[in-house]
């Protein structure tokens, strides 16, 4: 497997979307490789897209949204949890994709240090602020250059998954977006069963 390069993120955050899943991310910590299948993305595109932070404009909190694709955006929610995206697209044009699930596939152990409380039960990573906990990703990441080891943040090419077994939806918790933002169908996720087909 290989760190993915630039020109993967320099593409309308959908197709990105649709094209992390199966990808490896990787977390190296305390000198070891912690890692994960993503299972679950979503897209957030420019600034009329009302679901995403770029629809208020370039902020202090957004502007990596605007900067080279292939970086990290990490931001802090609800007063509690961090939230891990890869920007993506055209330097100057605000979009992201928001990694939401990972199966762990390396590096467990540790990951269960990070997150003690639900280790190694059922969807202990099937959520935004699960896999972050896990992979001990917080704040001091935001603008990590993915497309690089350095950062000790990275995306790695991986095995595709099969069309019959990715699925769309809409996006999680935007319930005050009005449409066709709430429901547009940017939300990508695999059936942890496809692992095993």
């Amino acid at each position: 497997m290989s760190v993915i390069q630039r020109a993967f993120y320099q593409r309308p955050a959908l197709n990105v979307a649709h094209d992390l899943l199966g990808c490896r991310l990787v977390r190296y910590q305390s000198g070891q490789r912690l890692a994960g299948i993503i299972m679950e993305t979503e897209a957030y595109q420019g600034e009329d897209d009302l679901g995403s932070h770029a629809s208020a404009g370039k902020t202090p909190r957004t502007s990596v949204m605007y900067g080279p694709p292939g970086h990290a955006y990490v931001y802090f929610t609800y007063g509690m949890h961090w939230l891990l995206n890869a920007v993506t697209g055209d330097d100057g044009t605000p979009a992201a994709v928001l990694i939401r699930a990972v199966y762990p596939v390396e590096g467990q152990d540790l990951m269960a240090e990070n997150r003690p409380y639900l280790a190694n039960k059922p969807g202990w990573t099937n959520g935004p602020a699960k896999l972050t906990q896990a992979l001990a990703v917080d704040g001091t990441f935001n603008t990590t250059n993915l497309c690089s080891q350095e950062g000790h943040l990275w995306i790695e090419t991986g095995q595709p998954f099969a069309e019959e077994y990715i699925q769309r939806s809409g996006r999680i918790g935007l319930n005050a977006v009005p449409e066709p933002w709430r429901s547009i169908p940017w939300r990508f996720f695999v059936d942890r069963g496809a692992l095993d087909g």
